[in-house]
């Protein structure tokens, strides 16, 4: 007997579950320190742009494929044709395989919540070979990532309405809460200013294509495109919601996380006298020195409010990630949801080990030239996710009828998209170029070309055996 296949309770619930899922790591550890490395106001300037041409765009055509088909990724490509399957797989192997790392650094912002209170900042100096020894422990992040992947497990067992929408409920207005008063606090600092202007007045002298490269990357991955994330949660819609304005709601909210967590961390980057191009150690290593040096007992709480948002974004983007592989175990093989869950968990619970061990014990243990680790972040980083959602954007432009797009768009005719020969326009002819652009620059910086030809094997196969997903 198969389930009866779930909906989302309220707009508002959808709204904040989604929002959620593009929220992430990406926010606010990968956006800050790109803006440092890239200039600040030049680089958000740039970013935005993209946000508008690419994400909003494919946030709109994913939504719109999910709640056409009323499946999650795979079920929803095979709806448009068997041989559109493989696209809808790349998605859920593209997930599966994030969740083989990301849960890893979910616990260490985990860990630095509690580590904030037992001695983290007291020596500042000595935060960089800390967490450099914590990272490579044999036992402890482990526990952490366990205690983290537990979370996961327990809100999307519980369904759609039980567990992701009232999660979402709880955990992004606290998001946006916490960054509120993490803003409050670093914006009172002496020379805090000077991290605003970084931020807010644009110099457009340092712009190099690499710029471009780096917004296009980050505008594009930070919406958790490509993935089958928003496909997903879009099949889960009603038909009498607005497709365009909730993808807008979305990408605002997305994109305002992003903004304001620049705005936290380089105003007392500012007034602490430390570089903006600090680069990924920027989240666990730079940041816990500025909240050492405001001494007392504020340290330590604005440390662990900022861990604590940082394990909210990263939750609220892992519970779609699993979502996204127990959808297209119950659609496909109609499994029960709590069976998919567990045994989906399980999997990517050993992958995780991998990962957590290759740091130090297991660092010696290596895949095409990189650790488990870094395999699965580059596998799907620079190759899966822009090839997705070039698919995604080459499937919606040229093999749906532009009449169907036009109906799922506009609910049948009964509300008004204005905007939607340029959204078509766009999707069909444009983001395909710029999105192999970023696919290819992406590609080719890969210096492992092992790794690289191994995941375009992996797409070829699942294309040649598409029609047995």
């Amino acid at each position: 007997m198969t389930e009866k296949r779930e909906n989302w309770g309220s707009r508002f619930g959808f709204l904040m579950a989604a929002a959620g899922s593009a929220v992430g790591l990406g926010n606010i550890w990968r956006f800050p320190y790109l803006t440092g490395m890239n200039g600040g106001a030049a680089f958000i300037f740039i970013y935005l742009g993209c946000v508008a041409l690419i994400g909003l765009c494919i946030m709109t055509a994913e939504f719109a494929v999910g709640r056409r088909s009323g499946l999650a990724a795979v079920g929803a490509y095979k709806k448009v044709s068997d041989k559109w399957t493989f696209a809808g797989a790349l998605g859920v192997l593209s997930g599966f395989f994030i969740m083989g790392f990301y849960p890893v650094v979910g616990g260490w912002a985990m860990a630095y919540i509690a580590k904030s209170f037992t001695g983290l900042l007291a020596a500042p100096e000595a935060i960089g070979d800390a967490f450099g020894a914590f990272i490579t422990a044999p036992v402890e992040p482990l526990v952490w990532m366990v205690i983290y992947l537990v979370i996961n497990v327990l809100i999307v067992a519980k369904g759609i309405q039980s567990g992701i929408e009232a999660a979402g409920k709880v955990m992004m207005p606290m998001l946006y809460v916490i960054l509120a008063a993490i803003i409050f606090r670093t914006a009172s600092l002496p020379g805090a200013s000077e991290g605003f202007k970084f931020l807010f007045t644009p110099d457009f002298s340092k712009v190099t294509g690499q710029t471009f490269l780096a917004a296009l990357g980050q505008a594009f991955f930070s919406l958790s495109l490509g993935m089958g994330c928003m496909i997903t949660y879009g099949s889960y819609l009603n038909k009498e919601e607005k497709l365009p304005q909730n993808a807008l709601i979305v990408t605002t909210m997305d994109t305002s996380v992003a903004l304001l967590a620049a705005v936290a961390i380089f105003p007392a980057l500012a007034s602490f006298g430390v570089e903006p191009t600090a680069g990924p150690g920027l989240v666990f290593v730079v940041v816990p020195q500025i909240f050492a040096q405001m001494g007392g007992v504020v340290g330590p709480i604005f440390s662990a409010l900022f861990f604590l948002l940082l394990f909210i974004a990263a939750l609220t983007s892992s519970v779609s990630l699993l979502e996204v592989v127990v959808a297209y175990l119950i659609d496909q093989h109609r499994m029960e949801r709590k069976k998919a869950v567990y045994i989906t968990s399980a999997i990517m619970a050993v992958m995780c080990v991998l990962s957590s061990l290759s740091m130090g014990v297991m660092s010696g243990v290596q895949i095409f030239g990189v650790g488990f680790f870094d395999f699965f972040d580059i596998l799907t980083d620079k190759i899966f996710l822009a090839i997705g959602g070039g698919l995604l954007a080459i499937c919606v432009g040229f093999f749906m009828k532009k009449e169907d797009l036009k109906d799922e768009l506009t609910n049948g005719g009964t509300i008004s998209f204005p905007a939607f020969e340029l959204w078509y326009n766009l999707t069909k002819y444009v983001i395909p170029v710029v999105i192999a652009w970023i696919a290819f620059a992406g590609i080719t910086a890969i210096a492992q070309k092992g790794l690289m030809i191994f995941g375009v094997l992996v797409i070829v196969v699942l294309a040649v055996f598409s029609k047995k997903l």
